[in-house]
């Protein structure tokens, strides 16, 4: 299985790098991971929804140049789905079992996806109704994909 994670903004701080170093490693073992890094738009300073739309719109365009049709998507939005690591695992292992051996998951910037890319989403994700730092969600999912090949193939996980 390709698992792909595509996020914006460029990583800076060297704990979030040597976090997300060692979760590549680990999922070395059970997947073929990918991590590609779209540019974030600068943010003008009391931007309104127009202004803010646009930048959405034009980070979705450089993520959309990524996903091609065979793919499945999941992306993270605080209004998605909340599942548990078990179930999270159910769904990568189910889309496994299905034939879709590739899963991206994307990671919008600081105010969130634009439209276009959430309509193209086959699964909307939320690990909390609480907001998080874009770059640390990085270290969080693969924290929790890791955990997921993890369950998947039966093996101990800390709970």
């Amino acid at each position: 299985m390709k698992i792909t994670v595509i996020s914006v903004g460029k990583l800076k701080e060297k704990y979030l790098k040597d976090a997300i170093a060692e979760y590549a490693k680990r999922l070395g073992k059970y997947c073929k991971l990918e991590l590609l890094e779209v540019a974030d738009e600068k943010i003008p300073e009391n931007a309104g929804n127009a202004a803010e739309e646009s930048v959405r719109a034009k980070e979705g365009e450089r993520i959309l140049k990524f996903v091609r049709d065979d793919v499945y998507i999941i992306t993270l939005e605080i209004d998605g789905a909340q599942l548990s690591s078990e179930r999270l695992a159910e769904r990568i292992e189910n889309l496994g079992i299905q034939g879709r051996s590739h899963i991206i998951f994307i990671i919008g910037g600081s105010i969130g996806l634009g439209k276009e890319v959430c309509e193209r989403s086959d699964f909307s994700l939320s690990f909390s109704k609480m907001t998080f730092p874009h770059q640390l969600m990085r270290v969080i999912l693969l924290e929790q994909i890791y955990r997921s090949f993890r369950i998947i193939n039966g093996e101990p996980y800390h709970k």
